[in-house]
């Protein structure tokens, strides 16, 4: 063969190696994403029974150069129906091909849901207003969890209980409001207040259930603080 001739057998190779990559990226993204993620058609199709399997789930795909931005941004695809994966093309691409790291990262996601629903239970229990759970998955298969605190419900929550309980007190003759009216008038309170959210990230279910009870006990404390309190320690008297 002379030497233009392997040239041109070398040229054309990789061509069709660069075809077959490009054919291989051209499996369909559904659902939300962060980027532009591109899945092979076996992944994506693996992507697809991964969410019909954990319907339960709100999954949100990520590209993989937008891995360090989702993390930041976690807070924002908080669902209050269900619970947030945000898990990126290159993780999905390796469980769609590997059987061993498939079933260690479904692991960590099933176990991460469980975790979040009993999370979730004890603290709607508390009256703890938390907008959105969710989890994020490193390199390493290390899950980490996010909350979506509405710290502003826990002042308007306990400003409402103290109202019912002053109209309770002050008209014990009447008493005509129903136990229905007086939670319709809470409800009612609780939709019409200024939301202000935070996000709580941590390594564990505990370490997140201690911030988000911080998140609230710090919330309540400053309603409970006269308007003198709080200007303590924000300026300085200099006069002699």
């Amino acid at each position: 063969m002379s030497t233009v001739e392997t040239v041109a057998s070398a040229a054309t190779s990789q061509t069709q190696q660069t075809n077959t990559k490009e054919v291989t990226k051209k499996g369909k993204v559904t659902g939300k994403t962060i980027g532009n993620p591109q899945l092979s058609e076996k992944a994506a199709k693996y992507y697809e029974e991964l969410k019909k399997k954990n319907s339960d789930m709100d999954f949100v795909l990520v590209s993989r150069d937008q891995k360090t931005q989702a993390q930041a941004q976690a807070g924002n695809f908080a669902n209050p129906a269900k619970t947030v994966v945000l898990i990126d093309e290159d993780k999905i691409e390796k469980m769609a091909e590997d059987e061993k790291y498939r079933k260690q990262y479904e692991g960590i996601i099933n176990n991460a849901r469980n975790s979040l629903n009993e999370l979730s239970k004890q603290l709607s229990a508390s009256g703890a207003n938390v907008k959105g759970y969710g989890i994020t998955i490193n390199d390493h298969g290390m899950a980490s969890f996010f909350a979506v605190v509405d710290k502003s419900l826990a002042a308007q929550r306990e400003r409402i209980d103290k109202n019912v309980a002053e109209k309770k007190e002050a008209k014990k003759a009447e008493e005509k409001k129903t136990a229905k009216e007086e939670q319709q008038e809470r409800l009612k309170g609780d939709k019409s207040h200024k939301e202000d959210l935070v996000t709580v990230t941590a390594n564990s279910i505990g370490d997140l259930l201690k911030k988000i009870n911080d998140v609230n006990m710090a919330a309540m404390s400053d309603w409970a603080k006269t308007d003198e309190e709080k200007q303590l320690g924000q300026s300085i008297d200099f006069r002699m």
